[in-house]
C-alpha cells in the first residue's frame, strides 16, 4: 500500500463470518497489504450458507461462472448450476490458496461487538469451542454474517408435541433415513424446490404444504456437454465470454422485475408457458399458479419440482397448517396428516441480519434499537456503513440482496469499498471513519423511492417488512451497484482522530454522532469503474 509516513499504523481487522462475504473481504484486504486480519466463524469449518445448507439437491440458481469470484475463476465447473458440495469445495480451496483459511478461527460464536469511545477501537466478545468467553480488539469490524443465516421455524401451535422426527432444511439430518417413510414438507420456496424432487423419489408418501406459489423458469441440471466443458476448461476467453453472457442475461431479469408492465409481462408469459408444459394435471396447476406479478417474490429455477408434485406418492396441500399434532400437521379445514417426519422448508429470518449478536456503537447506542421497526428498520449507506458505528462495515447488508444477479458480484464490490475506506482512514492518520447520518438517511429514502412501480412493490415477500418497507433488496442493477461503490466520497464521512491526537478529547463521539473535533476531506477515493471495468468484473 502507498501510505504516507504520518499515517496511522496498519489496522487490525476482525471479520465476523467466513462464508463468501467474509472470504471476499479478507482476500481483498490481504491482496492490498492488510495483514492483521482475523475471521471468526461460529461453525466448525468455513463455508457460510454452503456449510449449513447440505440438503439433498442443494445447488445454486446462479450459473457457477458468475457465482464465483472474478479474481479466482475456476477453469472447470461440472454443471451450469453446480451442486452445493462443489461450491463449498471451491470456496474452501480459494480461501486456502489466498491465505485466508489460516486466518479463520472456527467454532467461535461472536456474542457482542462494542465500540470504545476512549480507545477508538472495537471489542469483540465471543465464546470459543470450549465454551469459554473470549475477547479481542480491532480497529475495524467487518460483519459478514449475511441475510440468509438464521433458519426460520414457524410458530405453529403444537410444533413441539410432534412425536415423529423433524428438522429444518438448512440443518438437514443426514443420519435420518427417509426411505419408505411418510414425510411432510412445510414450505415451497427455493430450498424446497430443490429437495422435494429428491425426497419424492425415496419416500413412501410425501405431503407438501404450500403457503404461496411461485413463478418458475427452467434450470439445466445435467453436466456440461463434453465440447463445451473442454472449451471452458482450456480457453480463458471462452470463460470470460460465458461469464459476461450470464451477467447480462441476469441484468435482463432485473430489467423485467423493474418494469412489470412491459418486459415483466413478457417474462411472465415465458414462465407461464414453461409451467403449463410441466403441469398437465390441471388441479395441481390451479394450486401452484401465482396470483401476483412475475418477480414480486423470488423467481425459482427448477425443471424437476413441478413434475415431482404430480407423482402418485405426492400430495400438494394449499390449506394453511393451523397446528402440529403428535401425529402430524392439521390444516384449517380440520384434516390431519399422519407422518413420520416433518421437514421445515420455511426459509430464514432474513431481516435480523447479524442479530442476536449485540452491537454497540458510539455513545453506547444499540444497533438493535437503531434498526427497530419504529425507527425505519435496518439501513446502511450502500448497505455497507452505519452512522454511529465507526469503521464497522457490513457485507450483504440491508438493501444489497439481488433477485436477478449474483450476490458474489455484490460482495466483491463491497469488499473493494471496505478496503478503500480503510486505506483512506489510514492515509489521513485517523482512528476510524463514520458515515454522516444525513447521508445515510438520504440514501435510505432514495432507495425506498426506487421500488415504486416495480414488481417488488406489488405483493408481500421476505424482501420487505410487515409494514411494506423494502429492507433486503437492491432496486437496481449489478453494474450500477459496482459503479456506486467504485469510489468512496470523503464528503459522506467524518474522520475520528486517534486517541493520541491533540484533538481527541474534543473529537470524542457523542450519542448523536462524532463530535466537533472530527475531520472531513473533500476528494474522492478510488476509481469509478466505467462500462469496460464493470464488465470485466462481471
Amino acid at each position: 500500500m502507498d501510505v504516507p509516513s504520518n499515517s496511522a499504523p496498519a489496522p487490525r481487522v476482525i471479520v465476523v463470518g467466513a462464508g463468501f462475504g467474509g472470504v471476499a473481504a479478507a482476500a481483498e484486504l490481504l491482496r492490498h497489504g492488510f495483514e492483521d486480519v482475523t475471521l471468526l466463524e461460529a461453525a466448525a469449518e468455513l463455508g457460510g450458507t454452503w456449510q449449513h445448507n447440505r440438503y439433498p439437491g442443494a445447488a445454486c440458481d446462479v450459473p457457477s461462472h458468475l457465482y464465483s469470484y472474478s479474481f479466482a475463476q475456476r477453469a472447470e465447473w461440472s454443471r451450469v448450476f453446480s451442486p452445493g458440495a462443489e461450491i463449498l469445495e471451491y470456496l474452501r480451496g480459494t480461501a486456502a490458496a489466498l491465505g485466508v483459511a489460516r486466518r479463520v478461527v472456527t467454532g467461535t460464536q461472536v456474542t457482542a461487538c462494542a465500540w470504545d469511545d476512549t480507545t477508538r477501537r472495537w471489542t469483540v466478545h465471543s465464546r470459543g469451542p470450549d465454551g469459554r468467553e473470549e475477547r479481542r480488539t480491532a480497529d475495524a469490524l467487518v460483519v459478514a454474517t449475511g441475510q440468509l443465516n438464521h433458519p426460520a421455524l414457524p410458530r405453529t401451535q403444537g410444533r413441539s408435541t410432534f412425536a415423529g422426527h423433524s428438522f429444518h432444511s438448512a440443518r438437514w439430518d443426514h443420519g435420518y433415513d427417509v426411505r419408505g417413510k411418510r414425510v411432510a414438507v412445510l414450505g415451497t420456496g427455493a430450498s424446497a424446490a430443490q429437495f422435494v424432487p429428491e425426497l419424492a423419489a425415496q419416500v413412501q408418501s410425501l405431503v407438501v404444504f404450500q403457503r404461496t406459489p411461485n413463478w418458475f423458469l427452467p434450470r439445466r441440471t445435467g453436466p456440461y456437454p463434453a465440447p463445451g466443458r473442454w472449451l471452458l476448461r482450456h480457453v480463458p476467453f471462452a470463460r470470460r465470454l460465458w461469464r459476461s453472457t450470464v451477467f447480462h442475461a441476469l441484468e435482463v431479469l432485473t430489467l423485467a422485475i423493474r418494469h412489470p408492465r412491459t418486459l415483466g409481462r413478457l417474462a411472465q408469459l415465458v414462465s407461464g408457458a414453461f409451467m403449463r408444459r410441466q403441469l398437465p394435471d390441471r388441479e395441481v396447476r390451479r394450486k401452484v399458479w401465482p396470483d401476483y406479478p412475475f418477480g414480486c417474490k423470488r423467481v425459482l429455477l427448477s425443471s424437476d419440482f413441478l413434475p415431482a408434485l404430480q407423482r402418485p406418492n405426492v400430495r400438494l396441500v394449499t390449506e394453511p397448517v393451523v397446528r402440529i399434532t403428535p401425529g402430524g400437521p392439521e390444516t384449517a379445514d380440520g384434516r390431519r396428516y399422519e407422518v413420520d417426519c416433518i421437514v421445515y422448508g420455511t426459509g430464514f429470518r432474513t431481516n435480523t441480519f447479524m442479530f442476536p449478536m449485540d452491537v454497540t456503537g458510539a455513545g453506547g447506542r444499540s444497533l438493535k434499537d437503531e434498526w427497530a421497526e419504529g425507527g425505519g428498520g435496518p439501513a446502511a449507506h450502500l448497505g455497507i456503513t452505519v452512522s454511529g458505528f465507526p469503521s464497522m462495515f457490513l457485507m450483504y447488508g440491508p438493501g444489497t440482496n439481488t433477485s436477478g444477479g449474483s450476490i458474489i458480484f455484490f460482495l466483491e464490490a463491497q469488499a473493494r469499498y471496505v478496503r478503500k475506506a480503510l486505506q483512506w482512514t489510514r492515509r489521513q492518520g485517523a482512528a476510524a471513519l463514520d458515515v454522516r447520518p444525513e447521508v445515510q438517511e438520504a440514501g435510505r429514502r432514495a432507495l425506498q423511492a426506487r421500488f415504486a412501480g416495480t414488481a417488488w412493490a406489488q405483493c408481500a415477500s421476505w424482501y420487505r417488512t410487515a409494514d411494506g418497507r423494502h429492507i433486503a433488496n437492491w432496486p437496481g442493477y449489478m453494474r450500477e451497484y459496482a459503479r456506486r461503490t467504485g469510489r468512496l466520497d470523503p464528503d459522506e464521512y467524518v474522520l475520528i482522530p486517534r486517541p493520541d491526537s491533540a484533538t481527541a478529547a474534543a473529537a470524542a463521539p457523542g450519542p448523536c454522532g462524532p463530535g466537533p473535533g472530527t475531520e472531513r476531506a473533500g476528494r474522492p477515493v478510488g476509481e469509478r469503474p466505467g462500462a469496460e471495468g464493470a464488465a470485466d468484473r462481471a
